[in-house]
């Protein structure tokens, strides 16, 4: 028995629109791999860096900052988070809650810690003419990477 050449017509032409609409949603479902392989926090980076002159004073210390911005639209709770710069020093996120499309300022010295701004309580600058500042996540795992100096900014995520 075979089927008559209209209904194998019809057939092929569903089994064509089948295949484009997979073909179609590869490249979708890669794209969401993709976004799952660059973790929860992929919103979260490095912004821009502030490392002032050189001075002890207090306010010397808190106009040298490093801003850490969020992308997305959803808040994240930076808790745990860690900002390191190339010598070690280490500023660790209390319980913070950055919004989207916001950021803060993490300053160097002393002061009283805002959604806006936060201090690490030094009472040296850390941050110098040349130096690498590394976020990491509640886990350790790098997010973002900014360096300047002598050659000018680098940004790595």
């Amino acid at each position: 028995m075979s089927a008559s050449l209209a209904t194998r017509r019809t057939l092929a032409g569903l089994l064509a629109v089948g295949a484009l609409i997979g073909a179609a949603a590869v490249p979708a479902a890669a794209d969401d791999h993709r976004r799952d392989h660059r973790g929860p926090h992929s919103s979260i980076a490095i912004g821009d860096v502030e490392n002032a002159d050189r001075g002890r004073d207090q306010r010397a210390l808190n106009r040298e900052w490093v801003e850490v911005k969020n992308t997305g639209r959803h808040s994240v709770n930076l808790r745990g988070f860690t900002l390191t710069d190339r010598d070690g020093n280490r500023y660790r996120f209390q319980d913070l809650r950055l919004d989207g499309h916001s950021s803060v300022k993490v300053h160097t010295g002393n002061g009283r810690d805002t959604h806006r701004d936060v201090y690490q309580d030094r009472r040296h600058q850390i941050w110098d003419e040349r130096d690498t500042a590394t976020l990491r996540d509640n886990r350790g795992n790098v997010i973002d990477t900014e360096s300047w100096g002598r050659r000018g900014h680098h940004h790595h995520r």
